[in-house]
């Protein structure tokens, strides 16, 4: 009987023992969240978001710098950015990945506030003070991410979308490249330092770009019925160049928006197109060409079939390029407007060449000035940087990159086009450029080289202020000195 008394005592001091350990358990679970949540908050309270303002205006933000940036109190965020749904990992300044899996989450203010949520909780675990997320600048889908992250404190950093492209077979020797394991390349590549800080324009420079797209729309809209009713007027009056002369002016359009086509011109005469163009109150040269317009609708060899739903179809077409044109002008008195608050930007327009229009679409194209510190940040930026693939004695033919933004490259291109057929002195430069004895270059490569100097120019109107003078530009050209030919 004691025996099976003693047995007793010991399974129920057993159970009592397990029932403290049990409760000392949970209170532990219950101070560690307590602990976790006070982390939580602190960092919460003291997160900063460091910007192209504080990190590229300051000096050159080069590779030792990026690399200083991503401290080891870091949380490391990588982020495949989609239209609607976006993914997250984490890593530290190791690359020791510390989220279980990717981490979805909706574009939109819940999804961004879910996600900041997932990252503090983790910075929180795992001693992080900061945090920063990497990002591909894809699309336009990464707009609104960026800014709302950076508003909350979070660093925002973008890398290039060929190197997570590149990088993809050293995370796991696999050709695999999808919405959950992008995120870890990218969140790899910023602990490495590849990456730089996101632009959004701000203030004037961020409606001159908007308008500079609308621009750019427009005109593509514009070229698109155009070419259109070409077709049509090709089908039906093929006789149209010749006897219209300028198919975009004023008298023509007037013309083809109320009668297109042979048959309706000759009815209307000569005496009944006059009086189209005098209630259209249009002055000028285009009442000689009346006898010629009647003479080739008399010719015409176009077709007649369909001709009734082509001709509605042309004067839509006319209506809508007229349309464009008006808001054209609209955009680009804006511009004008815009690009005038820019400082010393009106010093620009001294070049010769350079007009208003031109102008707003390199400001809009190349932002603020502030963020450069070299003018071969925005020659690279332009594409207009020049590489090579050279290996041992193999010499690789030198050429620009084409990578950065295009209309930049184009708007620096059209700059110089025109420079060089309205200004004498970058005429003399291209003449010399393609006529020098020693390395004389093709004239397309010529007026790469003149773009080029002229983005120096304009960097440097626009850093200090200078005023153009072309004869200082022709005499900082360096060019070589000419022997002299001893006679034996």
């Amino acid at each position: 009987g004691d025996v099976y008394k003693r047995q007793i005592q010991e399974v129920s001091n057993m159970n009592l023992k397990g029932k403290k350990t049990k409760n000392q358990v949970v209170a532990a679970n219950i101070f560690e969240q307590q602990e976790l949540l006070k982390k939580a908050e602190v960092i919460r309270e003291n997160l900063t978001a460091s910007t192209w303002h504080e990190l590229e205006t300051n000096g050159k933000f080069d590779k030792n710098a990026k690399l200083s940036f991503i401290s080891d109190d870091m949380l490391i965020l990588g982020c495949d950015v989609g239209s609607e749904t976006h993914y997250l990992r984490a890593i530290d300044t190791r690359g020791r990945e510390l989220s279980k899996s990717a981490y979805s989450f909706r574009n939109n203010c819940e999804g961004f506030q879910s996600a900041k949520e997932w990252a503090v909780e983790l910075a929180a675990k795992n001693e992080k003070k900061q945090i920063v997320l990497g990002l591909e600048p894809t699309g336009h889908y990464w707009f609104c991410l960026a800014t709302w992250m950076i508003a909350n404190g979070i660093s925002v950093v973008q890398v290039n979308p060929y190197a997570v492209k590149q990088t993809k077979e050293v995370e796991d020797n696999s050709q695999l490249k999808d919405d959950t394991k992008d995120p870890k390349l990218i969140a790899n590549l910023v602990k490495d330092g590849n990456f730089g800080m996101p632009y959004l324009p701000e203030k004037v420079y961020a409606e001159l770009r908007r308008l500079s797209m609308f621009r750019d729309q427009l005109n593509e809209d514009r070229i698109r019925a155009i070419n259109r009713m070409h077709r049509e007027m090709k089908i039906y009056f093929p006789e149209y160049k010749e006897a219209l002369g300028r198919v975009e002016g004023a008298f023509s359009l007037e013309l083809l928006r109320q009668t297109p086509f042979p048959g309706e011109i000759q009815t209307l005469g000569e005496d009944g197109i006059r009086q189209i163009w005098h209630d259209a109150k249009l002055r000028g040269r285009g009442y000689s060409r009346v006898r010629e317009i009647v003479g080739y609708a008399k010719t015409s060899v176009g077709m007649k079939d369909g001709a009734e739903a082509s001709a509605m179809a042309v004067k839509w077409f006319v209506k809508e390029i007229r349309e464009l044109d008006e808001k054209l002008a609209e955009i680009e008195k804006l511009m004008r407007e815009k690009y005038q608050e820019i400082p010393y930007a009106k010093n620009i327009l001294e070049i010769s060449g350079i007009g208003e229009n031109t102008l707003s679409g390199i400001l809009a194209e190349m932002g603020d000035i502030s963020r450069f510190d070299d003018v071969k940040e925005i020659q690279k930026l332009s594409g207009l940087g020049l590489v090579a693939c050279s290996s041992g004695k193999h010499k690789g033919e030198t050429k620009i990159s084409h990578r950065g933004r295009k209309r930049l490259r184009y708007w620096l291109f059209q700059a110089a086009k025109s420079a060089v057929a309205h200004a004498e002195e970058l005429k003399e430069l291209h003449v010399y450029y393609t006529t020098r004895t020693d390395n004389s270059l093709k004239k397309m490569q010529s007026l790469i080289v003149i773009a080029c100097k002229l983005l120096r120019i304009i960097y440097g109107i626009l850093k200090n202020g200078t005023v153009y003078d072309p004869k200082k530009m022709l005499r900082d050209i360096r060019r070589p000195e000419k022997k002299e030919v001893i006679a034996a």
